[in-house]
């Protein structure tokens, strides 16, 4: 699948992503597929840390930027500062959305929606499915153990 081009620092090809990413990683990832709510290990998450892509692991979002906004998926006011992120306009479900896809390898995240009155400093929900990410606790980051 060819995603946005092909501009992106990270490119491999069909096969080498489905060497590198489980049958539901690849599913997410490369063919936009969405997981069930509720399921994903990070939607209740609330260590400090940084999300990075599970495909080419660039840093996405950082854990100061996640808040609970009960919709079944980890919720960001917004990416974090600078290109970690690309968003596109998605009508793939009868509707416009909000693509949302990792700049280096243009992997799909999820998607973004804007004024639904949650009470963050951007007013936007970046609803990113739990397998397009891998969560590095700041614990680990400094050579500690993680948080509880």
């Amino acid at each position: 699948m060819t995603r946005i081009g092909s501009s992106a620092p990270v490119v491999k090809t069909d096969e080498q992503w489905r060497a590198e990413l489980s049958p539901a990683e690849y599913a997410v990832l490369r063919q936009a597929a969405t997981e069930r709510p509720f399921v994903g290990e990070y939607t209740d998450n609330h260590r400090t840390g940084s999300y990075s892509c599970r495909a080419c692991g660039s840093e996405l979002f950082r854990s100061d930027a996640k808040f609970d906004s009960h919709c079944g998926w980890p919720s960001f006011f917004t990416p974090l500062a600078g290109d970690s992120v690309i968003e596109v306009e998605d009508r793939s479900m009868g509707t416009v959305r909000t693509e949302v896809v990792c700049a280096n390898c243009h992997s799909h995240l999820g998607h973004v929606f804007a004024g639904e009155g949650y009470e963050t400093p951007t007013d936007l929900r970046y609803c990113i499915n739990s397998i397009s990410m891998t969560f590095e606790d700041a614990g680990v980051q400094d050579g500690q153990s993680p948080t509880p």
